[in-house]
């Protein structure tokens, strides 16, 4: 039998954290859909997974009545900033 995919969507965005004279940080978001036919230890794996090889950390997980979870992660983006010579 056959698994329902896992379904990803990636987004980018700045949210503002700390005192208002600071800059905004830049947050990489993905959102997955994993279906109720997915064990609890696969789940963690898969999260674990894209938190080791991809830097990625979650932001929000939410688990619907039927089962199903959405999953935001987000991930820090880093801009390299010119200096004068």
């Amino acid at each position: 039998m056959a698994r329902p995919p896992v379904h990803s969507l990636h987004t980018t965005g700045t949210r503002k954290y700390g005192a208002p004279s600071r800059s905004a940080t830049e947050y990489e978001f993905d959102r997955i859909t994993i279906p109720r036919d997915f064990s609890r230890s696969y789940v963690t794996r898969l999260l674990v997974d894209r938190a080791e090889h991809g830097g990625w950390e979650i932001d929000r997980l939410r688990v619907l009545h039927d089962g199903t979870r959405k999953v935001i992660l987000r991930r820090r983006i880093i801009r390299q900033t010119r200096t004068a010579v």
